[in-house]
């Protein structure tokens, strides 16, 4: 009974030792077989192809220019393997179709663009920049010739710029130079292609044919077939919900409703200094409105401290400098100009490329919320009088003479008494009558400090005078 017990101990023995001999045996395999699957695995994230789409399909302006460089950040970012840019537009403004080619040519991904429909002036340039162009069917590019904002040829020396980098681009890519050139200048004759007297634009067939495009494809899905690429996972950029947002600020109709603010709230802060509402209200509007701008490469520094030196004078005008003048004056025209300047993309006080529609839409913003400020210091401050939001914040009581009260502490009648300003009166102020000092306002007009005057009125304990010849 024992020898059978210990023979049933001995077997069981047995089969532990075997099951983690066996369980060693996995334990050792499990390393190997990673080591094997790796250059599978390897091989398996290779084959993952990530294609990055862009749109440009609008105007060529600071708005596009920053989204180009956000969009192309973020391609870098996500270690894409190609990016397209599907392109439909009729051009725009020379200076941030510049910057856009310069940063596709600097950009190591293979680049590709897919022009839907037009590749006109900044677009051709643009498209030209790219590795490699496909069309489709109907589509065209060139056309490249610059034009100031009524439609005529810009003068000779903007021409030449936009030939040279025209010229460079097509030789960065591998295009031919002289076709590019006389995309620009109508006075350029290349052989069987082009005579003088007009710029070039192709077709889709005639830029195949001249190497300015690599096929006629109907879609992105085509254009990387045709790259030699099966299994691909397609990212299409859009902006983020801050980048909307400062969209959304830059559109006309908000920025009035800034400049309404900005010049409302500073305008009842010297109404009534000290409150803190208006002048906080107005800084925050102007936040809203310079920082979309400056990061859509419109606002510059000198068109922003243009704003604060007009402010600078209008503050002097007031506070230091007598009457109301040429301080005054500048100060307003300089505020309100700077903030018009801000909204047109001119490269300092050149407005050869701004189109007149721009400058037209930026004056009349400037002028709408320069009327509903005024607006909303006439009707808007009386009408918060009256709420019950500002009965809250005031003394709603009034101490009326019917009910005996009075602010008249003066045993006497001072009209007809003469005496001199203490201060000066803007019309406001204080003047000196008798040894004594009194609160007193003139007619509107301006009385410098120590000047002769005399009481022709009494308002409670105000005087009203007048400065005695």
């Amino acid at each position: 009974m024992l020898k059978k017990t210990n023979y049933e101990i001995n077997i069981a023995r047995d089969k532990v030792s075997n099951h983690q001999s066996n369980s060693n045996m996995k334990t050792n395999i499990i390393p190997i077989l990673c080591l094997l699957l790796m250059p599978l695995l390897s091989w398996a994230e290779a084959d993952s192809t990530l294609v990055f789409l862009m749109k440009l399909d609008a105007e060529i302006d600071p708005r596009t220019n920053r989204y180009t460089e956000l969009a192309l950040d973020k391609a870098e970012e996500m270690k894409a393997d190609l990016v397209v840019i599907e392109m439909d537009t009729y051009g725009g403004a020379l200076n941030d179709a510049d910057d856009i080619r310069t940063r596709v040519l600097e950009l190591e991904i293979p680049i590709y663009v897919f022009i839907n429909k037009d590749a006109a002036s900044a677009g051709a340039l643009i498209s030209i920049a790219c590795d490699s162009i496909y069309m489709a069917k109907g589509a065209s590019i060139g056309a490249a010739t610059v034009v100031t904002q009524d439609g005529s040829a810009a003068p000779d020396k903007y021409q030449s710029y936009m030939r040279s980098i025209m010229r460079s681009t097509a030789e960065a890519t591998g295009r031919n130079p002289r076709i590019a050139e006389a995309m620009v200048d109508q006075t350029i004759e290349v052989d069987s292609i082009s005579t003088e007297g007009k710029v070039i634009t192709f077709s889709t067939s005639e830029a195949i044919k001249y190497g300015f495009c690599e096929a006629q494809v109907d879609d992105l899905k085509e254009i990387v077939s045709r790259s030699g690429i099966e299994e691909y996972e397609l990212y299409e950029y859009e902006l983020s919900m801050s980048e909307r947002i400062v969209s959304i600020f830059i559109n006309p109709f908000v920025s009035g409703i800034l400049i309404m603010v900005i010049l409302g709230g500073i305008y009842f802060e010297l109404q009534t200094p000290g409150v803190g509402f208006p002048i906080l209200a107005a800084l925050v509007a102007l936040v809203l409105y310079f920082i979309p701008y400056y990061m859509n490469g419109l606002a510059e520094y000198w068109e922003m401290a243009l704003f604060f030196i007009g402010l600078v004078l209008i503050a002097l005008e007031i506070f230091v400098i007598p009457g109301f003048g040429i301080a005054g004056i500048s100060g307003i025209f300089l505020s309100v100009g700077s903030l018009v300047l801000i909204m047109v993309n001119n490269d300092f006080f050149d407005f050869s490329f701004v189109p007149t529609g721009n400058i037209a839409v930026a004056a009349m913003t400037a002028l709408l919320g320069l009327i509903g400020a005024f607006i909303v210091m006439f009707i808007g401050g009386v009408r918060l009088t009256q709420s019950k939001a500002f009965d809250r914040i005031a003394l709603p009581n009034v101490l009326d003479s019917k009910a005996g009260y009075t602010s008249n502490f003066k045993t006497e009648s001072f009209i007809g008494k003469t005496g001199n300003t203490y201060t000066i009166l803007r019309p406001s102020g204080k003047v000196m009558i008798e040894d004594a000092i009194y609160d007193a306002s003139s007619r509107g007009e301006y009385i410098d400090k120590d000047t002769e005057i005399e009481v022709i009125a009494e308002e409670g304990n105000y005087l009203k005078v007048r400065q005695k010849s």
